[in-house]
Order: C-alpha cells, then sequence, then structure tokens
C-alpha cells in the first residue's frame, strides 16, 4: 500500500493498491466484488474515486468521521481526500467500482449535484428500478472490463449512466437536490462556496457574482434551505476543518491557514462556534 510518511496522518491509498485482488479492470478503473465479512478499523483516504453499489448488506461505514448504518440496495460513494472505515458483517454482497481521477472527470458531470452534497450525503437508498438499472450496468462494466480489448469509451458511456441514475435517486431522497434543482441561483451558489470557501467568506462576494443582493441571496437560503447564507458558507468551511484535523498532516495552524484564516485563534474560536468544541478536542477524538 502507498501510504503517506507521516506516521500520524491517515493513510493514502492508491488504486494500485487494489490490483492484486481485482476482479476486472484496466488502468483507468477496476472492479471488486464484497462478499462476506470485512473490517477496516483505522481511517484511510483513496486518492481515486470509489462507488459501492450494496445488494445484501448491514454493517456500519464511517465517512469522515460519520457513521452510517450499511443496508440492502444502497450505493455509497466515496470522492479523493475523503477518509473512512467500515465494519461489514457476514452475509454481505456488494460491488466495487474504483476509478482514477483522470478517468472520473470524464463522467462526473453526470453528477447533476454540487459534488459537497454528495459529500454529504454520501450513501443513497435505492428503489427496486434504480437497483435493477444500476445492476446491469455494474455487471456491463465487469464483462467489458475483462474482456481481451476493453473499450474505454464504451465503460465511459456506463459510468454517465451510473451517475445519472445515482443522481435521479439523490434528488428522491434529499430535499435540498430538489431546492437546488428548482432554483438555479441556489445550485449556483453551492458551486461557487465549492470553489471560492477558502479564500471567500462574504455574503455580499456570493451575492455580486450571481447578480443579486446579499439580502435577497439571504431571503432565498432562509426560505428554500432553512438556513441563512452565512450557515451554508460556514458549513462548507467546517466540512473541510473536519477532514484536515482528522488526516494529521497539518497543524491546527497551518489547517487555519489553508481554510483562509489570518489568525490562529480566530480560526479555534469559529470552529468552537460550530461545534461545541475546539480544533484540539476535535482531532484527539
Amino acid at each position: 500500500m502507498q501510504n503517506s510518511e507521516n506516521h500520524d496522518s491517515v493513510p493514502i491509498i492508491s488504486i494500485q493498491s487494489f490490483r492484486k485482488g481485482q476482479l476486472a479492470g484496466r488502468d483507468e478503473l477496476l472492479f471488486n466484488e464484497l462478499h462476506g465479512e470485512r473490517h477496516i478499523d483505522k481511517p484511510h483516504k483513496h486518492d481515486f474515486f470509489v462507488i459501492i453499489l450494496f445488494d445484501k448488506a448491514s454493517g456500519i461505514h464511517n465517512i469522515d468521521s460519520k457513521d452510517y448504518p450499511i443496508d440492502n440496495k444502497e450505493i455509497h460513494i466515496l470522492f479523493p481526500g475523503q477518509m473512512h472505515k467500515w465494519q461489514i458483517n457476514d452475509g454481505t454482497i456488494g460491488y466495487q467500482l474504483m476509478t482514477e481521477r483522470s478517468f472520473f472527470e470524464q463522467f462526473a458531470p453526470y453528477f447533476r449535484f454540487s459534488f459537497t452534497n454528495y459529500q454529504n450525503h454520501p450513501v443513497i437508498k435505492l428503489s427496486d428500478e434504480a437497483f435493477s438499472k444500476l445492476m446491469y450496468e455494474f455487471n456491463a462494466i465487469k464483462e467489458e472490463l475483462k474482456s481481451e480489448n476493453s473499450l474505454v469509451h464504451l465503460i465511459n458511456a456506463r459510468t454517465a449512466v451510473i451517475a445519472a441514475i445515482v443522481s435521479k435517486e439523490a434528488e428522491q431522497i434529499f430535499t435540498e437536490f430538489k431546492v437546488y434543482q428548482s432554483n438555479p441561483r441556489l445550485a449556483k451558489f453551492n458551486m461557487l462556496i465549492d470553489e471560492f470557501y477558502k479564500e471567500e467568506k462574504s455574503v455580499v462576494f456570493y451575492a455580486e457574482k450571481l447578480h443579486i443582493s446579499a439580502n435577497y441571496l439571504n431571503i432565498l437560503c432562509k426560505k428554500h434551505l432553512k438556513v441563512s447564507a452565512t450557515q451554508l458558507i460556514q458549513q462548507r468551511i467546517i466540512i473541510e476543518a473536519k477532514r484536515l484535523l482528522k488526516s494529521g498532516d497539518l497543524s491546527i495552524k497551518e489547517i487555519a491557514f489553508e481554510l483562509g484564516f489570518t489568525d490562529h485563534a480566530y480560526f479555534s474560536n469559529f470552529f468552537k462556534a460550530q461545534t461545541n468544541i475546539t480544533p484540539s478536542e476535535f482531532r484527539n477524538l
């Protein structure tokens, strides 16, 4: 396994570490099956994208320090850099598709919502119809990968279909997805936060980008998302702060600067105000 050198940091594992056990694959991606009990006790990160289709399943999947029960007919999504560990129970059947970043970029646009939404909701319960469609696509990719001259364009098309099906299911389940779909300005705001949250924390900045007033942006957020525009920005900062604190690679002072805080104490006060604990206390949980 290719791990980062810092002993205290969360290991970063490359896709090559999974080649030995792969059922089928090529340079850009690989396909694995999960059967029975699996345990990852210490969290790690991947530098690649993973999508897991669970058929019959039970256990706990911890993603970015949050526990998600594993159940039948679910999709679990892991973006590069997200931490995870799991306790998968006996009798579980699942299918993993792992793709390099460069290949992921080709079908990423078919995830119709901001990546932050999927990172905040990495587990998506599937309808019977969606599960059947995804099983078909996963099996088709597996068979294509097994062929001697697999066609990357065909695989790419199938991964785009998978992303579209997952997005459709997510839309049915998570209310904010529906809000973003029916409110293009809020969807754009969410994407702008993803792009600029480290440098820009002012509602005025985002409102200007959207060609509306800060007051109107706040009204839109409170009406449709039940939180203020400022809270949305702060939520994104806290998600990244937690990830960086748990990764162990940077000091708290370095994390503060990474997130655009010029003062270490200001970052610590901000973090405590949002979470009720200090960055040091969170890191030691």
